[in-house]
């Protein structure tokens, strides 16, 4: 008898890492196993997924729609909150006690509240996309910063709580599991590569490449103040920005600085292999990750990298000076000089991406599945 697990999504409809991750991932298991496969959404159930979904898997959207609330004042969005929050547990409740299902994996979101105490019979597993330092950080600029690490602590508290009484929690890197010392049930499993590309880049272009949502954790504000360094030696080179969301901001500094003539500001690629093939260096400029599967990506594709040491990803995926380099977090100079660096040296340029290339074939799809399809079989 084959075996039923939920996976609690949230959203398809934007196009983020963890959207593209999970919908991978559940279509791995409907396609390459016995498993019935159910997907819980709670955003945006008149859109389409963005990222498609196999006909072998049911998927139920509840339409609750949360983000709503987030651009409103402050008193209706808590009354709201309140509101959609019971709507949510209700349904969610009545769905895992319908399906039964043997396994129940939630991705941390508002249901990690109550679904230990969902008595349907499954075991439960968290998975988180983010890193525990950053995640379920209250800051809001209108109140005293002791408030708002009052508050941060006193929620970050709810949430252990409820990640112990998990039958597993897992998290994306070596560095994460160690700041969530002391949980038992945690194991590490990072995100699979979507694909391990054929062709691969020859690293001779004068192009160097950063993908990422446009939003201040990215970093790409640093990412430019860093190329006036790098313009300063290298005029001649070219950077590349993919990724959705709102650009204009970015583009104005480029111009500001005068280097919108050197830095462009695309959307989303369609086929971002292609893109990394024809750059012949990778940048990370992120203030905090939850892995940076862009860096997998990269590396599958032949380009060498230059990272900050931000938390958490970079470290478990870039050996220093063998396939990329590691810069202190946050500093542009440094940055800009290990991007220098990789210009100026060809050869190590190439040697760096052939051994990065080597190096994340651990990320490929089936490796990581199976991981995950030993964790199912041993709970």
């Amino acid at each position: 008898m084959s075996r039923k697990i939920v996976y609690i999504v949230g959203d398809l409809s934007y196009p983020n890492g963890m959207s593209r991750v999970l919908s991978q991932k559940v279509n791995y298991l409907a396609e390459h196993t016995d498993m019935n496969v159910y997907v819980v959404l709670t955003e945006n159930g008149s859109l389409p997924h963005y990222f498609e979904l196999s006909p072998k898997i049911e998927y139920v959207n509840f339409d609750i729609n949360f983000e709503i609330i987030q651009t409103m004042p402050l008193y209706r969005k808590v009354f709201l909150y309140v509101l959609k929050a019971h709507k949510y547990k209700r349904m969610l409740t009545d769905y895992l006690m319908q399906i039964r299902p043997d396994i129940t994996v939630s991705t941390l979101r508002r249901e990690i509240n109550f679904i230990n105490d969902v008595h349907d019979g499954s075991k439960k597993i968290g998975e988180i996309h983010f890193n525990r330092k950053s995640y379920r950080v209250f800051n809001k600029s209108f109140l005293p910063p002791f408030i708002n690490h009052f508050i941060t602590k006193l929620w970050k508290r709810s949430l252990d709580s409820k990640v112990r009484r998990l039958d597993r929690f897992v998290v994306l890197t070596h560095e994460d599991e160690r700041m969530w010392s002391g949980f038992p049930n945690v194991i590490v499993i990072p995100n699979p590569i979507i694909q391990f590309p054929v062709v691969h880049s020859d690293c001779s272009r004068h192009h160097v490449i950063a993908v990422g949502r446009y939003t201040w954790q990215k970093g790409f504000d640093m990412l430019i103040n860093s190329w006036k360094i790098v313009y300063q030696k290298h005029p001649d080179w070219i950077l590349d920005i993919y990724g959705p969301g709102e650009s204009a901001t970015y583009c104005d500094q480029a111009e500001q600085e005068g280097l919108s003539s050197v830095v462009r500001c695309h959307g989303v690629a369609t086929d971002i292999y292609s893109r990394y093939a024809e750059s012949s260096i990778f940048v990370l400029s992120s203030r905090y990750e939850g892995f940076g599967l862009v860096l997998v990506e990269a590396m599958a594709t032949g380009l060498p990298v230059v990272s900050f040491r931000c938390p958490c990803g970079p470290e478990d995926i870039i050996t220093d000076g063998h396939d990329g380099i590691l810069v202190e977090n946050g500093n542009i100079e440094k940055l800009a000089e290990g991007i220098c660096f990789l210009i100026e040296h060809d050869s190590i340029r190439n040697q760096f991406g052939l051994a990065g290339r080597k190096n994340v074939e651990r990320y490929r799809e089936e490796y990581i599945m199976e991981q995950w399809i030993k964790l199912f079989d041993e709970i």
